[in-house]
C-alpha cells in the first residue's frame, strides 16, 4: 500500500465531523490493510511507539519534496524502526541522513504527514472509538466482538489484523495473557448518590481513593505491575512486588490503586504518589495497595462472571488489602461510606453493580463516581503569559474536552486559578518545552497533557466552538497517569449545563 493512501485517507477523516463518514473513509483503506503500521498511522503514533525523534530534529530536516508517490507503508514503517535502533557514538548522524532520505523520497502532503506522527501533532490520537467501528465495518463482524479483543490485547494494530484475516473466529481467540495488562474499567460520574443507587440496583459503595490506578499480574513467582495507561512499573515499585508475592495463591490479576499515605493513614498528595514512578530508592516513600477487582485466580478467567462472585476471590486473595467498602449498601450505609471516605481524606465514592461484568476499557453506566464536588480531566492545549506577579511565567491554561469521535479537543475555558508557586514554575517549563507555536500572548502546546480541574459547573457559550464553557475553573493537579485519549468528553462538560444533574446529593 502506499503511504500517500493513509496521507489521504487521515485528510479525509479529519474534514468531516461526521462519525459515520469517518468510519467509513477508514474502512475503506482497512479493507485493503497490508500491515499493521496502517493502523498505527492512522491512531497518530508510529508502530514502534516513540522512537526518540524530537520536536527540532524532526522540524530541521529541510530537503525538497519528491514529484510523485512512490512510498509504501511498510518501507516509511521499516525507516521508522531504524531510527530507533540507531545509538551510540555517531547515531545523531546516522538519524539525521535516514530522515533526510525518507522525507527526500515524501511528497509534500507526506512530510507534513510524517512531522506530525513523530512530533505526536497528528490529530488523531483520541481515534480510538472511531477506529474500533471502522474495523468492525472492514471485516464485517459485530463491534462488541472487535472491541473486547482490543481490550484484553491492547492493540489496535493487531486487533485489526485478526479481524480482517479470520474475522469474529479469530477475534473470539483473544483472552486475557497474564502479564500483558488489560484495558482498565472506567466509571462515568453519577448525577447522585441516590440516583447512583436506584438506577444500578444492588450494589457495592466504595472508597474512591485519590491515588494511581495499578493492574498487577502474577504467574507463580513472576510479578508485573501497569499503570491505568499500561506502562509497566514493576521495577520501580519493589515492596508492591513483594506483597503481591506472598499472596495465597498460584495466578492472579488484580485492579486496584496504590497511594502513599502519611502515618496517621491519610493520603499524601497525589504528586509524591506519581513521583514513585520514576524513582528507584524507596526507602523514603513507601506506597501502599488497595485492590478493587480480581480479573484472573489461580487458572480462571473472570471477567464475565458477575462482580459479587469477583469480589469473593478478592477477599480470598488480597485481604487486608481490599479497598473499604460496603456490598448490598442501603441508602443510609452509602451515605455512611461517603462521610467514612470523606473523612479519611479521599474524594467519594464509588457506586458498582454487583451484576456487573469486567467490561475492561468502556466507560459506562456500571460503575459510577460520586464527589462533592465537579471535577474533569481536561487536555492543556495553550497557555498564556501572566501579568503583575505572575510576569514572565506561563499561566492561564486553555483547556479542551475530548471530541468522541476523533477531533481535535475542543476548547472549552481558560483558567489561572489554583496554582501555586511552585506548580507555576513548572508549568512555565514543561508547557514551553511541548510548545508547536510561539505567540506574543502566550504558546500553543501539544495536546498532551491532562490536567485535572475543579468547577462549579457549566454554561451555554457561543465563544467556545462546542457551544458550553466552564463556570469558575480551578486547577487540582496535573494527571501523569493519563493521556489526552482518557480525558472527558465534550458530552461530560455538557451534562454539567443546569438541568443535567449535579454530582453529590441535590438535598444536601
Amino acid at each position: 500500500m502506499l503511504f500517500t493512501e493513509v496521507v489521504e485517507t487521515s485528510e479525509a477523516v479529519a474534514a468531516t465531523r461526521s462519525r459515520l463518514a469517518k468510519v467509513a473513509a477508514l474502512a475503506g483503506l482497512l479493507k485493503r490493510l497490508d500491515t499493521p503500521a496502517v493502523v498505527s498511522f492512522l491512531i497518530g503514533v508510529p508502530s514502534q511507539g516513540r522512537i526518540g525523534a524530537g520536536w527540532r530534529t524532526v522540524y530541521d530536516v529541510s530537503v525538497p519534496p519528491a514529484a510523485g508517490e512512490s512510498l509504501t507503508v511498510v518501507e516509511v514503517d521499516e525507516a521508522l524502526g531504524a531510527y530507533g535502533e540507531f545509538s551510540g557514538k555517531g547515531s545523531a548522524g546516522r538519524r539525521a541522513d535516514l530522515l533526510a532520505a525518507l522525507f527526500g523520497r515524501a511528497t509534500e502532503a507526506e512530510q507534513g504527514f510524517l512531522r506530525r506522527l513523530l512530533t505526536g501533532e497528528l490529530r488523531q490520537g483520541a481515534l480510538e472509538g472511531v477506529m474500533l467501528d471502522a474495523i468492525a465495518s472492514a471485516a464485517d463482524v459485530p463491534a462488541g466482538v472487535v472491541r473486547r479483543a482490543f481490550m484484553l490485547s491492547g492493540s489496535l494494530p493487531s486487533t485489526a489484523v485478526a479481524a480482517l484475516r479470520g474475522g469474529e473466529a479469530e477475534l473470539s481467540l483473544v483472552a486475557l495473557e497474564i502479564g500483558r495488562p488489560v484495558r482498565p474499567m472506567l466509571a462515568s460520574p453519577a448525577a447522585s448518590l441516590p440516583e447512583a443507587l436506584a438506577e444500578l440496583g444492588s450494589v457495592v459503595v466504595e472508597h474512591k481513593l485519590d491515588g494511581a490506578r495499578i493492574q498487577v499480574h502474577r504467574d507463580g513467582s513472576e510479578v508485573r505491575i501497569f499503570t491505568r495507561t499500561l506502562r509497566e512499573i514493576t521495577s520501580t515499585v519493589p515492596e508492591l512486588v513483594d506483597l503481591v508475592r506472598a499472596m495465597p495463591c498460584t495466578s492472579v490479576v488484580l485492579d486496584g490503586e496504590t497511594l502513599a499515605l502519611t502515618d496517621d493513614g491519610k493520603p499524601r498528595p497525589f504528586q509524591e504518589t506519581m513521583s514513585r514512578f520514576g524513582a528507584q530508592d524507596v526507602r523514603e516513600l513507601l506506597l501502599s495497595p488497595f485492590f478493587f477487582d480480581c480479573l484472573h485466580l489461580d487458572g480462571r478467567d473472570l471477567l464475565d462472571v458477575p462482580l459479587r462472585e469477583r469480589l469473593v476471590a478478592l477477599r480470598a486473595v488480597a485481604g487486608v488489602h481490599v479497598i473499604p467498602g460496603v456490598e448490598e449498601a442501603s441508602a443510609s450505609q452509602a451515605a455512611a461510606v461517603v462521610d467514612d471516605a470523606l473523612a479519611a481524606g479521599h474524594e467519594g465514592v464509588m457506586v458498582k453493580a454487583l451484576d456487573s461484568v469486567y467490561a475492561a476499557g468502556r466507560r459506562g453506566s456500571a460503575w459510577q463516581k460520586v464527589k462533592p464536588v465537579h471535577t474533569l480531566d481536561l487536555v492543556v492545549l495553550g497557555v498564556e503569559w501572566g501579568s503583575g506577579r505572575r510576569s514572565g511565567k506561563l499561566s492561564n491554561l486553555h483547556l479542551g474536552a475530548r471530541d468522541p469521535d476523533g477531533g481535535a479537543p475542543i476548547m472549552v475555558g481558560k483558567t489561572f486559578k489554583g496554582m501555586t508557586d511552585e506548580l507555576l514554575a513548572w508549568q512555565t517549563k514543561a508547557l514551553a518545552d511541548i510548545a508547536v507555536e510561539k505567540h506574543p500572548w502566550g504558546v500553543v502546546v501539544k495536546p498532551e497533557l491532562v490536567i485535572e480541574i475543579e468547577l462549579d459547573g457549566a454554561q451555554v457559550s457561543p465563544r467556545y466552538p462546542g457551544g458550553v464553557a466552564l463556570r469558575f475553573a480551578r486547577v487540582l493537579r496535573y494527571r501523569p497517569d493519563k493521556d489526552a485519549g482518557s480525558a472527558d468528553t465534550i458530552d461530560a462538560v455538557r451534562a454539567l449545563l443546569p438541568g443535567k444533574g449535579s454530582v453529590g446529593d441535590p438535598e444536601a
